[in-house]
C-alpha cells in the first residue's frame, strides 16, 4: 500500500498531509500547518514535513510519492509538482466528494475551480491582481484594528449594520477603514463590510464558470473564516447561484491533501507502466 506526501507551500502558510491510498480507500497518516511568519518558506516546509513523518511513525525513505504544489516545486526533496488548481480541485472532492467546484480563498488572490467527480479541472477563474479579496488584506486590517485573526470570523457575524467598503482595490479600501474608524465605526460592522465586498466579487467570480451543480467546496485559509462563509452563503443569493457553499475545519489542507492524492495517482500510473515494459 503505497505512501504518498503532499506539501502546499503557501504565501501565509506551509501545508502538509501524508496518505496511504490503496483499494479506493484515502487515508490520512497526518496533516500540520504552520504559518509562514517571516521564515523561510522551504526550510519551515522541511521540517513540518519531518514532523508530520516522525509523527506518523515514518521516514522519508517510506514515502512513495511526494508532491508538492504552490511555491513547493523548489523543494529539492519532492518527486514531482502539480498545479495549485489542480490540487485544490481534487482535496475539494476528498473534502466534499460531491462537490463540483471549488473557492480558493488564500493569501495573495482568489480562485474558482470547476470540476468533475474526479477532480479533473473543468474551467477556472482567478481574481485580478488587487489584493481587496485576499487573506493578506484582512490580516492587514485586522491588524489595523488591533484585533487577532482568529477574530475576524466571529465579529463579523456580530455587526447590526456593516458598513459598505470599496471593493475595487486594496488601498482604497484600507482608506475606507480608516476614514471609518475615525467616525467611530465598529470593528464588527467594518469586517462584515469588508466580508460582504470580498463575497460579491468572489460570486462574480463563480458565475463566470457557468452553470454550476453539486456543492461548492470553499478551500484555502479563509475558508476558515466563519464571516466570509455566512457572507458567501448570502453572496450567492444575491448573485442567483443555486447551489449551496460549504468550508470544512480541514479546508486549509485542500491543497495538501490534492497534492498527496494525484501524487498516489501518478504513482499508480508509474508503476503500471514499468510492469508493462
Amino acid at each position: 500500500m503505497p505512501i504518498t506526501s503532499g506539501i502546499d507551500v503557501g504565501t501565509g502558510a506551509v501545508k502538509v498531509a501524508v496518505f496511504e491510498v490503496a483499494n479506493g480507500q484515502e487515508i490520512c497518516l497526518g496533516k500540520l500547518v504552520e504559518r509562514v511568519r517571516q521564515r523561510d518558506p522551504l526550510k519551515l516546509a522541511g521540517d513540518i514535513y519531518d514532523s508530520v513523518l516522525k509523527d506518523a511513525g515514518l521516514a522519508r525513505g517510506d514515502i512513495a510519492y511526494c508532491a508538492t504544489t504552490g511555491e513547493g516545486e523548489a523543494l529539492d526533496f519532492h518527486t514531482g509538482h502539480f498545479y495549485s488548481m489542480t490540487t485544490h480541485a481534487r482535496g475539494a472532492i476528498y473534502l466534499r466528494p460531491d462537490a463540483r467546484a471549488a473557492l480558493d480563498t488564500g493569501a495573495l488572490h482568489g480562485r474558482a475551480i470547476r470540476m468533475d467527480e474526479r477532480g479533473k479541472v473543468l474551467s477556472y477563474k482567478m481574481t485580478s491582481q488587487c489584493a481587496s479579496g485576499s487573506g493578506q488584506f484582512l490580516e492587514n486590517i485586522a491588524r489595523y484594528l488591533g484585533i487577532a485573526q482568529d477574530e475576524i470570523g466571529s465579529l463579523s457575524k456580530q455587526a447590526d449594520n456593516p458598513e459598505k467598503v470599496s471593493g475595487i482595490c486594496a488601498v482604497l479600501a484600507e482608506t475606507d477603514v480608516i476614514n471609518m474608524v475615525s467616525r467611530g465605526i465598529t470593528a464588527p460592522n467594518i469586517l462584515r463590510g469588508i466580508h460582504e465586498s470580498m463575497a460579491d466579487r468572489l460570486a462574480k467570480l463563480l458565475k463566470t464558470l457557468g452553470t454550476l451543480d453539486g456543492v461548492v467546496q470553499m478551500t484555502g485559509g479563509l475558508a476558515l473564516d466563519k464571516g466570509l462563509v455566512e457572507a458567501m452563503q448570502d453572496a450567492l443569493v444575491k448573485a442567483k447561484i443555486a447551489v449551496p457553499i460549504e468550508s470544512h475545519p480541514d479546508a486549509i489542507f485542500a491543497g495538501a491533501f490534492g497534492a498527496a492524492l494525484w501524487g498516489a495517482f501518478r504513482h499508480r500510473r508509474l508503476t503500471d507502466m514499468a510492469s508493462a515494459a
